[in-house]
């Protein structure tokens, strides 16, 4: 068995930009502390997810790229707004089944999640720092018969899941949220 664990990056500074606030990084290395260790460390492009990643403590092994190039995509977004619904997960998986843009977007990031860990040993775990939105796309891809009303509301900083993959052929096959305690 090997395992994903996926997380939003930590908190930015005000009024958004790339690069993490103080209080985002001192949250990152407090989390830190307690994670890993890692066979893998992979963010996205974007500083934010590195500079979480090195807050924690751990050295990045590459960089995602996951440019969204569909206006489609955008598109079902502004029409659909899953994220602001009370249950977004479940929105989510309504966009998702109709097989649209999103879902193609979704099952793209599912499969580079696979990539990371498939040359990987048993009993090992990887990390990936990427972004709201994203992860929930991608882990309601994973696992789309879920009980998503059970998974409450969209990621916050540093949130994100644990996601076992195994079996024959190697797929995900469970998960578990990481929140944030109050």
């Amino acid at each position: 068995m090997k395992i994903l664990e996926v997380r939003r990056h930590s908190m930015r500074k005000a009024g958004g930009g790339s690069q993490l606030s103080q209080a985002g990084v001192d949250f990152a290395r407090q989390l830190g502390a307690a994670l890993g260790p890692f066979a893998r460390v992979v963010t996205t492009v974007a500083p934010r997810t590195r500079e979480t990643a090195i807050a924690m403590g751990f050295a990045v092994d590459y960089e995602l790229i996951s440019l969204v190039s569909d206006d489609a995509l955008y598109a079902e977004a502004e029409r659909t707004r899953w994220w602001a619904a009370a249950q977004p997960f479940v929105a989510l998986a309504d966009v998702l089944a109709e097989h649209s843009a999103t879902w193609r977007y979704g099952s793209a990031l599912a499969a580079l999640w696979r990539d990371i860990l498939t040359d990987l040993p048993n009993d090992t775990t990887a990390l990936v720092i990427s972004h709201s939105g994203e992860i929930e796309i991608a882990l309601t891809c994973c696992f789309p018969e879920a009980s998503h009303i059970a998974w409450g509301g969209a990621f916050g900083p540093c949130e994100g899941a644990r996601l076992h993959f195994g079996g024959e052929p190697e797929r995900f096959i469970k998960v578990e949220l990481l929140r944030n305690m109050p």
